[in-house]
């Protein structure tokens, strides 16, 4: 399993994920440093 880019950020990227400066994010929001607290982020998966 490959764990995203940000620190303390723990989704899976290993399927789905979006790349920017050759490292791989959660989603593009999550790759803004948006929609995501970094803590137990679960973004690039559904909000509740």
């Amino acid at each position: 399993m490959e764990i995203c880019a940000h620190e303390g950020c723990n989704c899976d990227v290993s399927e789905t994920y979006v790349e920017q400066d050759g490292k791989r994010y959660c989603s593009e929001e999550c790759a803004k440093g948006q929609s995501c607290g970094h803590g137990g982020c679960s973004c690039g998966g559904d909000a509740e």
